[in-house]
């Protein structure tokens, strides 16, 4: 029986933030203290993590001296040396201080754009020195709830003139960092620039640099937009651009419940799994989760554990569903196979194709087989074949 016990090679992360959720929420205030960086890598480690996130203001408060910066740093530093975690990601906090309220790398306000783009600075060049690898971009208050106080097409601009800077001050610094947009319907802004992966994409094409620039998607914020999360996942990957991703749970176009990875939409979660390992993605496996307000701090580390428990669930009956010679022959027959190869064969020109004839008729009665092959992999999911 598998212990599901997570290793370093799973390459699970957690944020600061995630497990350091006070419980707070618009009708309540927090339902635990905060937690000290240097407890959360212990406790990380102790679990089986791999690797630790965080915003500037996770780490360092808003505003802190240079004295109280370089102490919490340090401290940090020598917390992840001990325990053998890693920093695979770093952001910019650009949302929660009330300066932020109408924007950051895309407020209205000049001077405040200015104070977003050195904020950001100042933490890429610790997220150098920590080894990170990505830095996300969550734009939470790049948008508007009216689209008459904001220039949409402007706002485009200055976020486009915002990256290209940020890829040049990496370029120029040598730093092993590239960049990955996380994309969001709304919350908290009524409607959130880049809102979701496709919108992201296209953004991308945009830039000087956008080699370095591609995606953070988070399954939580997909399902916000009533959009399919393996779908997503699948053309980032396809393009290339799946350079980080957060794991999470949620139940339909709601607020985003960020619950722990395998809460809600279960289906989702299994097949977006089998969509990972199967494709061999490589990066860290990321959970942007908040254990619910309910919980005591033994509640917190028990839903954290959860995560990493739930991902090696998944994976295994992934395994399972793929090793199945029922669920080969299910595939054949839903001709899943023929997608991979090319509607017209190498050297084949369109003049020959046009002389075929196809008894559509008889297509037209052949079964997709679809819903066997989902059954089976719902059967896989419930551990019963």
């Amino acid at each position: 029986m598998n212990d599901y016990a997570p290793r370093p090679e799973h390459r699970f992360s957690f944020g600061l933030w995630t497990v350091g959720w006070l419980g707070v929420d618009p009708f309540g205030t927090a339902t635990r203290d905060p937690l000290d960086p240097v407890h959360t890598v212990e406790k990380l480690a102790e679990l089986g993590a791999w690797g630790v996130s965080f915003h500037d203001d996770d780490l360092i408060p808003f505003g802190a001296a240079d004295a109280e910066r370089a102490s919490r740093v340090d401290a940090f530093r020598k917390a992840l040396d001990a325990n053998g975690l890693v920093v695979p990601m770093a952001t910019t906090n650009l949302f929660t201080h009330p300066v932020f309220k109408e924007g950051a790398l895309t407020a209205n306000d000049r001077d405040i754009r200015r104070f977003a783009l050195r904020k950001v600075l100042r933490n890429l060049d610790l997220a150098a020195e920590l080894g990170a690898k990505t830095y996300v971009l969550w734009g939470g208050r790049e948008g508007s709830e009216s689209p008459v106080a904001k220039d949409i097409r402007a706002a485009l601009d200055r976020y486009a003139e915002a990256l290209n800077l940020l890829c040049g001050y990496v370029r120029e610094r040598g730093y092993d960092i590239r960049f990955a947009i996380e994309p969001k319907p709304n919350e908290p802004r009524g409607d959130i620039l880049l809102p979701t992966i496709g919108h992201a994409l296209a953004f991308i094409n945009e830039l000087d640099d956008s080699e370095i620039v591609g995606l953070n998607p988070e399954v939580g914020h997909e399902q916000m937009a009533g959009l399919s999360v393996v779908h997503g996942y699948a053309q980032a990957l396809w393009h290339g651009k799946l350079f980080h991703l957060d794991l999470n749970g949620q139940t339909g176009p709601r607020y985003d419940q960020d619950f722990r990875f395998g809460n809600g939409d279960v289906k989702s979660a299994f097949l977006l799994v089998d969509l990972l390992e199967g494709a061999g993605y490589d990066g860290a496996r990321h959970f942007d989760f908040k254990p619910a307000r309910t919980e005591n701090r033994d509640g917190v580390w028990a839903s954290a554990a959860a995560c990493m428990r739930n991902y090696l669930i998944f994976a295994e009956r992934a395994r399972a569903f793929r090793a199945d010679p029922e669920v080969a022959a299910a595939l054949r027959d839903s001709r899943v196979d023929q997608l991979a190869e090319p509607t017209l064969a190498p050297g084949e020109s369109l003049t020959a194709l046009r002389s075929e004839e196809l008894d559509v008729d008889s297509a037209a009665r052949r079964g997709a087989g679809a819903e066997r092959l989902d059954q089976l992999a719902l059967e896989h999911l419930f551990g019963v074949r």
